[in-house]
C-alpha cells in the first residue's frame, strides 16, 4: 500500500507485439520460491504462474511464522495485495466514466463537497478525476509525511476504525506536491478519495462494487476487500512482522483494515490476481481509451524482461510486513504473481530479489 514497485507500475517495453517473444513453458516456480526465501528479511514466499488462464507452476518456501515456525504457507493462500488494489479500484471508477456516470474532468469538490470544506483538500475545485487516477493531483500522501520513510500512523493499532475522511484529514496542512495536473507524485490519498467517490456515486460500499463488478464476474472466488478492523485474511496465510520502537519484531498480519479503502484493501490469491490482470490486459474491462488512462500507453517505457523480448507490466504493492508483485504480459497470456511476508521495515533489498525471481521463471524458455 505504501507504494507499488517503482511508483505503482514498472512498465516493461519490448519490441513490437508482432515480434515480442512468449514463453510456451514456465521455469521451476518451486525452485524460484526456495531461492527467493533465502533473501534476508523474507519470512515466507508463495508464487503462482499462469499461461492462457491455466496453472503453469506454483511454489512455496520459507515459513508461515517467524523463525521457521508454522510450516510453509499453502501456495494457494490468500494475501494482502497492497497497492495492486489500486488498478482494480480505478477500473471500477473508469467503468463509471464509460457508463456516463462520471467524467474524467469532473472536479473533486463537486463529487465530494465534504473534502473541499475548510480547505481539507486544498484546490479541490481544480483537481479532476483523471488527476486522482494518474497521481498528478498534488495531494500529499497520508502514508508518510514528506521527508520521512516511516508510516505516519500507528502500525500496531489493530482495532480503531478510521473512516476514509478521517484518513484524508491526516494530510490537512501538509505541503502539496505540485500543481494540479503538473507532475506525477504517488499518493495513497488519491485512491482513498477515489474509494469515497465510488461509494458516493453508487450508495454502496467499495467492497460491494468491487465484488459485483470484478470479483464475481471474473471468478475471483478467493478475493475480497477488507473494510473495518478486526477483519483480516481468511484461512491459512503468511504472517508478516514489523519492528516496534525498541526494535522488537511484532506480528502485523492483522494490519488495520481502515488503511486499505481504495488505496490497498484487497485480499486475494495468485490465481485471482492473475485472472484480473488477464482480463484487464485483454481489454475485457475497459475500452482502450480508458485503459490507457491507467497504463499510460503500455509498453512505452523500459527495456522489457528477458532482454527486451517479453512485453508487459510489473505491478507491486507493499505495507508493513508484506510485499507483492505481479507480472502480466501485455497480450494477457502470461501472469506470475508473488507474495512475500517479511520481517524488515522496508523492502529495498527484497524487491530486486523478487524481480530476479520473475525473470528466473519467465525468461528460462524465452
Amino acid at each position: 500500500m505504501a507504494r507499488a514497485i517503482t511508483a505503482a507500475a514498472l512498465l516493461l517495453g519490448a519490441a513490437s507485439p508482432a515480434t515480442a517473444a512468449r514463453a510456451t513453458s514456465i521455469g521451476d516456480v518451486q525452485q524460484a520460491m526456495e531461492t527467493l526465501a533465502e533473501t534476508p528479511g523474507i519470512v515466507g514466499a508463495i508464487g503462482g504462474a499462469y499461461v492462457d488462464g491455466k496453472p503453469a507452476g506454483r511454489g512455496t518456501a520459507g515459513s508461515r511464522l517467524l523463525d521457521g515456525k508454522g510450516g510453509t504457507i499453502p501456495a494457494d493462500s490468500r494475501f494482502r495485495i497492497g497497492s495492486q488494489s489500486k488498478t482494480m479500484v480505478a477500473t471500477v471508477l473508469l467503468q463509471f466514466v464509460e457508463e456516463g456516470r462520471l467524467g474524467l474532468d469532473d472536479k473533486l469538490a463537486a463529487l465530494l463537497p465534504e473534502v473541499a470544506e475548510d480547505g481539507l483538500v486544498e484546490r479541490a475545485d481544480e483537481i479532476t478525476v483523471q488527476q486522482l487516477v494518474e497521481h498528478t493531483s498534488g495531494i500529499p500522501d497520508w502514508f508518510h509525511q514528506s521527508g520521512s520513510t516511516a508510516p505516519a500512523f500507528d502500525v500496531f493499532d489493530f482495532t480503531t476504525y478510521y473512516r476514509p475522511i478521517d484518513i484524508v484529514k491526516m494530510t490537512r496542512g501538509w505541503p502539496r506536491t505540485g500543481e494540479p495536473g503538473e507532475t506525477y507524485t504517488y499518493s495513497n490519498t488519491n485512491y482513498t478519495l477515489i474509494g469515497m467517490i465510488i461509494e458516493k456515486v453508487t450508495g454502496h460500499t467499495l467492497a460491494r462494487e468491487l465484488d459485483r463488478r470484478l470479483f464475481r464476474p471474473l471468478g475471483m472466488t478467493g478475493t475480497y476487500q477488507v473494510t473495518k478492523p478486526p477483519e483480516g485474511i481468511k484461512g491459512p496465510h503468511g504472517h508478516g512482522y514489523y519492528p516496534d520502537s525498541t526494535g522488537t519484531l511484532r506480528d502485523v498480519h492483522r494490519f488495520n483494515a481502515s488503511w486499505g479503502n481504495g488505496a490497498g484493501g484487497v485480499v486475494s490469491t495468485a490465481h485471482d490476481v492473475s485472472a484480473f490482470r488477464r482480463a484487464f490486459n485483454q481489454g475485457r474491462l475497459l475500452p482502450p481509451s480508458l485503459q490507457e488512462v491507467l497504463t499510460g500507453g503500455s509498453g512505452q517505457q523500459g527495456t522489457g524482461l528477458c532482454g527486451g523480448k517479453l512485453k508487459g507490466q510489473m505491478l507491486g504493492g507493499s505495507a508493513p510486513g508484506l510485499t507483492t508483485l505481479t507480472f502480466a504480459s501485455t497480450d494477457g497470456q502470461q501472469q506470475f504473481a508473488i507474495s512475500v511476508t517479511r520481517s524488515t521495515a522496508d523492502d529495498n533489498a527484497i524487491v530486486p530479489a523478487m524481480i530476479k525471481t520473475v525473470e528466473a521463471v519467465l525468461c528460462s524458455t524465452v
